[in-house]
C-alpha cells in the first residue's frame, strides 16, 4: 500500500514546491506592475522577492499587526489577503492587488465593506527664508497619539526625498484598519531633516480623522531655531 501511494506523495510534494515558488502577478493604482515570489531563507525565515522595475529585491518577513509585512530600510511590502501597499522611500506608495488585467483603479470603498486600509491624505507646506539642503528628507508619520504617558505609536511613516520640491509637498499613505484602536487619538506629524540634522517640524496637532473618517491634512511646518539663517 505503501509502496502504491509514494508516486502519489511525490506528486504532492512536487507540485507544493511549485506552488511556494510561483511569482504572483500584483498591479497597482499608478499602473505598474511586478511579481512577488514567497520562500524562505537559508535557516527557514519566511522572505519574499519582488521583480519590479528590472530589479530583484528581497524582503524578510518583519512583525506586523495584521498581515504579512516584508521590509529592509526604506523598501516595505505589506499584504493582506489580495491587497498589498509597496514603498521604496523616493516614490509615493503604491497600492496594489493581485492581477494581471488592466491598471487598478480603486473604488470609493463600500460604507458596508470597509477597505482593508484607510487612506490619509494632505499637503506639506514649510516657512524657508532660504533654500533647503538638496539632501533634504520629509519624513511623515501617521500616529496613535492618544496615550498621554508613552510615546506616540507610529502606525505608517513615508520619505521623500525634495530634491529641489516645490511646497506645498502632496502625500498620501495608508494605514492597515486593524492598528485603527477604537479610543485612538489618529494624528499627522512631520519633519524635514538633514541627515541627522532635524530642519523643520511640525508645532501643531494636526488630526488625520473627523469622526472616526479621513479628512485632507494641510499642514505647515515650522523651522527650527538652531537653523535659522542658516
Amino acid at each position: 500500500m505503501i509502496r502504491r501511494l509514494l508516486p502519489f506523495l511525490s506528486l504532492f510534494v512536487f507540485v507544493v514546491a511549485q506552488a511556494q515558488s510561483e511569482r504572483i502577478p500584483y498591479i497597482c493604482d499608478d499602473g505598474s506592475r511586478f511579481e512577488a515570489k514567497f520562500t524562505t531563507d537559508d535557516v527557514g525565515r519566511p522572505q519574499t522577492t519582488l521583480f519590479i522595475g528590472g530589479r530583484v529585491i528581497t524582503l524578510p518577513l518583519v512583525p506586523a499587526a495584521s498581515g504579512a509585512l516584508y521590509r529592509d530600510g526604506d523598501f516595505r511590502f505589506h499584504s493582506k489577503g489580495d491587497d498589498a501597499l509597496f514603498e521604496d522611500g523616493k516614490s509615493p506608495m503604491r497600492r496594489c492587488t493581485v492581477g494581471d488585467g488592466p491598471p487598478l483603479v480603486v473604488p470609493p470603498p463600500a460604507p458596508s465593506v470597509p477597505s482593508s486600509f484607510v487612506d490619509i491624505t494632505g499637503s506639506i507646506a514649510y516657512l524657508a527664508r532660504t533654500a533647503l539642503p538638496p539632501d533634504a528628507v520629509l519624513v511623515i508619520r501617521v500616529q496613535d497619539t492618544s496615550r498621554a504617558d508613552a510615546p506616540a505609536r507610529t502606525l505608517a511613516e513615508q520619505r521623500i526625498e525634495l530634491a529641489g520640491q516645490q511646497a506645498p509637498i502632496r502625500f498620501r499613505m495608508l494605514v492597515d484598519r486593524d492598528l485603527l484602536r477604537k479610543n485612538a487619538r489618529i494624528t499627522v506629524a512631520a519633519r524635514i531633516q538633514r541627515g541627522s540634522t532635524l530642519l523643520f517640524i511640525n508645532d501643531t496637532s494636526y488630526p488625520a480623522l473627523a469622526d472616526g473618517k479621513p479628512r485632507h491634512v494641510e499642514m505647515v511646518l515650522k523651522q527650527v531655531a538652531s537653523n535659522k539663517g542658516r
